[in-house]
């Protein structure tokens, strides 16, 4: 048992990140199994998020998670369960281009062009 006080609070939080990488693991293999298990939209959106989720926190490694990905979008095309593609809330609307006026053509076109300075004589 640690006798510092910051060693003591390392074991807390290990002891806290274990359970919590654990119940990550736990959701995740659950739910590709439930996907090989019964094919279908759903259990193939769930299974994708909960790669994603724990590639974000660092569980698996992020090739990993595409593999396991590509393999189960296979699966689901070969059993005919073809995921929904989700309407993403985060829609960001590009702005057009702003139009030359007149004002910023006449702004930019009488700008001086800077000074050269002369060259140092030898």
């Amino acid at each position: 048992m640690p006798i510092i006080k910051s060693a003591k609070k390392r074991v807390k939080q290990a002891r806290k990140a274990t359970i919590r990488n654990a119940k990550t693991k736990r959701s995740l293999r659950e739910s590709i199994k439930s996907f090989i298990k019964n094919p279908t939209a759903d259990s193939h959106s769930n299974a994708q998020s909960n790669l994603d989720k724990a590639a974000k926190k660092g569980l698996v490694h992020k090739n990993k998670v595409a593999r396991k990905k590509r393999q189960l979008a296979a699966t689901a095309k070969a059993s005919g369960a073809t995921p929904v593609k989700k309407a993403t809330t985060k829609t960001v609307a590009k702005k057009a281009p702003a139009k030359a006026t007149a004002k910023s053509v006449a702004k930019t076109a009488t700008k001086k062009a800077p000074a050269k300075k002369p060259t140092a004589k030898k």
